[in-house]
């Protein structure tokens, strides 16, 4: 899960350095915190939020199949 969300983290932003991706594990809950470039931070949220929503959903569905609650939290 967190390979597929830092493959699509670095497609979108110019400073790929500046990437950090948190994973916080819960019993049955993941939470990723996604701290990016503040330049950056517009293209991973998009056009009123709709680029980071297809994100949330691209991962979600990933963790579904391991039965499992996902939160992507973008940080500025």
């Amino acid at each position: 899960m967190r390979d597929i969300l830092q493959t699509i983290i670095e497609n979108l932003v110019e400073n790929k350095e500046a990437i950090e991706i948190k994973q916080v594990e819960g019993e049955k809950s993941v939470v990723f915190e996604v701290k990016v470039a503040e330049s950056d931070m517009g293209k991973i949220i998009g056009k009123e939020g709709r680029l980071a929503k297809a994100i949330r959903t691209v991962i979600k569905a990933v963790a579904s199949k391991e039965q499992k609650r996902v939160t992507v939290e973008f940080i500025g």
